[in-house]
């Protein structure tokens, strides 16, 4: 027990609860204003509306999930990856192109699109890491320009491909169905099978951040890198590698995203270039700061971020409009933000409180061992005081 709660799991665990309950007394507070009358009502269905919509919150999960590892694996390597949206917009991207101009086989032709969006990611991503670690130039300023930078390009080159876009209805033409990622099978639902591959790339990441050389290298370098490179680690390796991975997983995210099918028969998920920055990007941030950065703990972040989400949508029926479920469900990701500071101050709280009780039960078991000394010290004397006087008489 007390390891467990000396432990950052500990700390990252209380700080993630913390956020989450103070987040939900503030949505209360909100909905309290909007509409006394159902304020219960709204909620509890946004506690529990994303349970009654499993398989959607499942696919919307999933591109948050590949974002918010993206932004979580980079800050393990003391790197703020602010650029997951344009990584995302350009793996979708690449994942399109790949879908509509290339011919290939049925059950090839979409795994191809998948790797080809997580090639789009990882170049992406790899110029601000080259920016950082041979210029110096911080990462945040180039990835948050490459946001706009991929945005505008991929509308760009969409707009201009008359294979990819129409132009009457101003968004791109429905995918081929050997491009599309293979369904669950769950009935008017999107959920697909990247849910599972992006589960598998979390533990991968935990895998490598935790039992391996190259993971130590990067948290080590996070830590600090001045002493990293004194022991003979390659920070500018690690840097390009990072940010090329992290690229990677925020372009899988945009590629499950557009590759998955549709509810509509004959038809498939599209992309409206409308020069928007992609929300899953910086969603991506939210989960990772609620995950603590921890790719296991990003999974259940995202899960519970869609369900909000989910949950918020159906709040509507309860009078509240979607202006004021965006407010809550932005109140509660803000919360979410403060993870990290809380991971000191909710953990030490505890810590202390264990470390008093602790305290207690050694002072009260020395006082009983002291206790008892001195009855066995009573007891040995007074048999050592009759025994002499037995002497004596005798």
């Amino acid at each position: 027990m007390k390891r467990f709660i000396y432990s950052k799991s500990f700390s990252a665990l209380t700080a993630a609860l913390m956020s989450i309950i103070l987040g939900f007394v503030f949505a209360f507070i909100i909905m309290a204003f909007a509409n006394p009358a159902n304020a219960f009502s709204g909620l509890q269905m946004l506690l529990i509306g994303g349970v009654k919509r499993f398989a959607d919150v499942i696919y919307f999960a999933t591109p948050i999930l590949m974002t918010g590892l993206a932004v979580g694996f980079a800050f393990k390597m003391g790197l703020f990856n602010i650029g997951a949206s344009g990584q995302y917009t350009m793996g979708m991207f690449f994942a399109l192109y790949v879908g509509f101009m290339w011919d290939l086989p049925v059950g090839i032709h979409w795994v191809v699109c998948v790797l080809a969006g997580m090639v789009g990611g990882l170049l992406w991503g790899l110029i601000p890491g080259i920016f950082k670690a041979i210029l110096n130039v911080h990462e945040v300023i180039t990835s948050i320009m490459f946001n706009y930078i991929g945005m505008y390009l991929v509308d760009m080159l969409i707009q201009g491909n008359a294979t990819m876009y129409i132009s009457s209805k101003t968004r791109t033409a429905y995918l081929p169905a050997s491009a599309q990622l293979p369904s669950l099978g769950i009935e008017r639902s999107n959920a697909n099978i990247s849910i599972f591959i992006a589960i598998l790339i979390a533990v991968a990441l935990w895998v490598i951040l935790n039992k391996t050389t190259f993971g130590f290298e990067l948290k080590a370098t996070g830590f600090n890198k001045y002493a990293s490179t004194y022991a003979g680690m390659n920070g500018k390796r690690n840097i390009i590698l990072t940010m090329g991975i992290a690229g990677a997983m925020a372009g899988l995210g945009g590629a499950f995203a557009i590759l998955a099918p549709s509810t509509i028969a004959g038809s498939s998920m599209t992309y409206e270039p409308i020069n928007v920055i992609a929300a899953n990007g910086f969603n991506g941030i939210a989960v990772a700061l609620l995950g603590s950065n921890n790719p296991l703990g990003i999974i259940f972040a995202a899960v519970f971020i869609s369900h909000i989400q989910r949950g918020g949508t159906l709040a509507s029926l309860y009078g509240y409009k979607p202006e004021i479920i965006d407010i809550v469900i932005a109140v509660i990701i803000y919360f979410s933000a403060f993870a990290m500071l809380m991971n000191t101050t909710v953990a030490s709280f505890f810590k202390k409180i264990f470390k008093k009780n602790s305290k207690e039960f050694v002072n009260e078991h020395s006082a009983q061992h002291a206790s008892a000394d001195i009855n066995a010290e009573e007891i040995y004397s007074n048999h050592h005081d009759s025994s002499s006087a037995s002497k004596e008489e005798e």
